[in-house]
């Protein structure tokens, strides 16, 4: 099988990468370079009409950071308006709904979750995540 990259990615190939980020716990060493992550978020994305986002992070200054890295690298031009909070946070975002959620989070996992949707057959609807916090800093 021939190692994948950003040109002969498939849509069944993005979402196997995407899929590799189930909330378990798991060792770096062994997950898919960030490029092709990246490339397989986007690749997916473009299969759904809209995504949701929802961050696990320890503190809201950095969820509202990946929220806002995440929303522009999906083509997204809204960025909501968050309560501040302290200590660890889940924030979800519906941008078709420009709705935001935030509250306190007591569970071991951080990251990014992405929700596609679809209203169409063939199209993705599937979660995929905890993505890397970071996964868009570059």
């Amino acid at each position: 099988m021939p190692a994948l990259d950003s040109e002969n990615l498939t849509l069944d190939a993005a979402q196997g990468i995407l899929n590799q980020f189930v909330c378990l716990d798991r060792s770096p060493a062994v997950m898919p370079q960030a490029p092709l992550v990246r490339q397989a978020i986007l690749l997916v994305a473009a299969h759904s009409d809209y995504q949701i986002l929802g961050i696990c992070a320890d503190t809201i200054a950095q969820a509202m950071i990946a929220l806002k890295r995440y929303l522009i690298a999906l083509g997204y031009e809204t960025m909501p308006e968050v309560p501040t909070l302290d200590g660890a946070v889940y924030v979800k975002f519906n941008p078709n709904r420009n709705g935001c959620h935030v509250a306190p989070y007591n569970g071991n996992h951080r990251g990014v979750l992405i929700s596609c949707q679809s209203a169409y057959d063939g199209g993705v609807n599937e979660t995929f995540g905890h993505l890397p916090l970071d996964l868009f800093d570059c």
